[in-house]
């Protein structure tokens, strides 16, 4: 029977954690969570001469390495002149060879977002006229392939391990002490600490690969792992793992020399096991908060202590949900989860649950950041699953606690009728003696293993023989530990909280493999904040607005900026124009003059000369600035920063 009663937990829970899988392995490639928001030259632009250097602008600051941004020429040469470097907050260029030919270029980039995440792409521009090139764009997805599968799957394993470990642990020291000695209880959290272990190092072993190539092959490569380590995710990695060691020793404490004390020292153990496993519990959260979702964007400093409060309560509630199924299952017929234990869980439960509520609300306006959102991004689609699974979970989890009510009455009741059987045969024990005395027999009462151990003394195999005795006591000792979980099994009210334990189990599953999900996935607010700066700029093509950003360098002294040029509507007619002058690092500076010329060559119209006037710290503007007509026209910029020191800059655009 108790074979048979394993044999289908563990089938259903293979089965769930296939289901979880499926789930999990179905879901698109992780998004990336930073998102490239604008780049000069645009994707697919001609410019008329080669520009000085290429930048890309992303929606975060990302992290960059010696090749995160290469351009290559139309035969596939490198076209930049070395490793990438920070603009401003979030733009960062590359600078370009001078010289370089006719033809069309090759931009691409892999960078990392603030929150550990994978980011690539590629684009091209053409500088004089389109060319053919022999440089393929991958369609590959930062984060796709074996390598992203894998790491995948090390996340959720890594979550279901913590959740395992510390919950369970937590179950024994706060609502079970008695379980500490339950080997079955000893297994799951010593799983959790070997599942946790694993996958931290399998995520720092393929975070190299992750990150850059997707390659199997550079899993192992030592230069790609010294890089790692000097990440913020890599640090985080570390970090966990000497944590993760600490955990060890509170729990060889905890299943070793706990169950061997004296109730007094029990009490000065558990309060000191409570503290250095509440800190070590919480520096593992941690790990997770400062390199991922928490560590970037709005609000980070509060984010990252509430989503420490999110884990843990994850973990106490799900982790100890667990240890409570295996106790009920797995528990020995002496030792069973009694009712005031599953009281205690459920009263832990409750205030995981009101934890995760709160702390979710401010998570999910964090991360989604409008109704919109909600409905209309992956993020918030996975979010409301998440929610409806919560929302499943909390409803069994009031139907267990209507059973944890009832076995309390079932236990209560049981312990009133052994009081009266036992006052019954201390009133009935002279008769019973005196039978006995009387030698009438030995008594209907006999079990089959007391009638073995009768007939066994009686051959001279008893007293007599020391090895015959043990043998018998280990016989009625499995007799009536087998009759004892008979009896714990056909309770109609324990058998009704197995099965509600064992349904909020398989939810839970279900509910860690989205929640994996989730960290994978773009925000809604990240998603919605780029596809405006998308759409604002296809507005702006649609109503003929113009932007243009040209780098100069005049040779003297602070002679090196970039101008932008915003004309409004760019159209026919009258159009507004506005002229900025900007350091390399974004700061808005004076200079002596700044003069447009525009000129349509195809129709020998222009130079017509523009001098805007000066409005505040490096802006410029002129109203009703006159095009003529519709063509591709040439817009030169000249930028005079001292009496002798001045250059031109030109870029083609299409007006009207």
């Amino acid at each position: 029977m108790t074979q048979t009663i394993a044999s289908r937990v563990g089938s259903l829970v293979l089965l769930l954690l296939a289901a979880a899988g499926l789930l999990f392995a179905g879901a698109a490639p992780a998004s990336a969570h930073a998102a490239l928001t604008g780049s000069d030259p645009q994707q697919g632009a001609v410019v008329d001469k080669a520009p000085a250097r290429i930048s890309l602008s992303f929606s975060e600051p990302v992290s960059v390495t010696d090749d995160s941004l290469r351009v290559l020429g139309p035969k596939g040469e490198r076209a930049d002149t070395g490793p990438a470097t920070a603009v401003s907050g979030t733009t960062y260029a590359v600078k370009l060879h001078s010289g370089l030919p006719d033809g069309t270029y090759t931009v691409t980039y892999q960078v990392v977002s603030a929150d550990s995440h994978p980011v690539a792409g590629a684009y091209t521009f053409s500088i004089g006229a389109p060319s053919a090139t022999s440089v393929a764009l991958s369609d590959r997805t930062a984060g796709d392939g074996v390598v992203g599968q894998l790491y995948g799957f090390g996340r959720y394993v890594s979550y279901a391990g913590f959740i395992v470990l510390v919950g369970g642990a937590a179950f024994v020291l706060t609502c079970w002490p008695r379980g500490s000695g339950v080997r079955a209880v000893q297994r799951l959290v010593v799983s959790g600490w070997v599942a946790l272990t694993a996958a931290t190092l399998g995520l720092l072993l393929l975070r190299g690969s992750y990150t850059t190539s997707g390659k199997f092959g550079d899993v192992f490569d030592l230069d790609l792992l010294g890089q790692v380590l000097q990440t913020k995710t890599g640090a985080a990695l570390v970090s966990r793992l000497l944590l993760i060691a600490a955990g060890a020793l509170f729990i060889a404490v905890l299943f070793g020399a706990y169950d061997k004390r004296d109730e007094e020292e029990k009490r000065d153990l558990t309060f000191g096991l409570a503290v250095g496993g509440g800190v070590v519990a919480t520096g593992i959260a941690a790990t997770w908060a400062m390199s991922e979702h928490a560590s970037a964007g709005l609000q980070a400093g509060i984010a990252m202590p509430v989503d420490v409060v999110h884990l843990l309560a994850v973990a106490a509630w799900l982790g100890g949900l667990c240890a409570l199924l295996v106790a009920l299952y797995r528990a020995p017929a002496e030792l069973p989860v009694d009712a005031a234990a599953v009281r205690r869980f459920s009263h832990v439960a409750f205030g995981s649950v009101i934890a995760l509520v709160a702390t979710g609300l401010y998570q999910s306006w964090r991360q989604v950041g409008s109704w919109s959102a909600l409905t209309g991004t992956r993020y918030g689609q996975l979010l409301l699953v998440k929610v409806g699974l919560v929302a499943l979970l909390v409803g069994v989890a009031w139907i267990s606690r209507r059973w944890t009510a009832r076995l309390a009455d079932s236990v209560t009741a049981v312990r009133g009728k052994q009081r009266e059987r036992v006052t019954a045969r201390a009133g009935s024990g002279g008769g019973a003696r005196a039978a006995s005395d009387g030698g009438k027999g030995k008594g209907s009462g006999d079990t089959k293993a007391t009638k073995t151990a009768r007939n066994g003394d009686a051959k001279g195999g008893g007293a007599g023989d020391p090895k015959r005795s043990a043998q018998l006591a280990r016989q009625r000792a499995a007799v009536d530990a087998a009759r004892q979980k008979r009896v714990r099994d056909a309770d109609p009210v324990r058998h009704g909280l197995r099965r509600s334990v064992l349904a909020e189990a398989g939810v839970a599953v279900v509910l860690l493999a989205v929640t994996t999900a989730l960290t994978a996935t773009e925000p809604g607010r990240t998603v919605e904040a780029a596809e405006a700066a998308a759409s604002s700029s296809s507005a702006g093509a649609d109503t003929g607005a113009l932007t243009l950003d040209m780098a100069f360098d005049t040779g003297g002294a602070d002679g090196k900026g970039v101008v932008r040029l915003d004309i409004d509507p760019a159209q026919v007619g009258g159009n507004e124009m506005h002229v900025y002058v900007q350091r390399p690092n974004g700061r808005a500076f004076d200079i002596p003059e700044v003069k447009v010329a525009f000129t349509l060559e195809a129709k020998d119209i222009g130079p017509l000369p523009v001098v805007p006037d000066h409005i505040t710290t490096g802006h410029w503007t002129a109203s009703g600035v006159q095009i003529p007509m519709a063509g591709d026209w040439k817009i030169a910029v000249t930028v005079r920063t001292s009496d002798i020191d001045q250059t031109t800059v030109s870029k083609n655009a299409q007006i009207g």
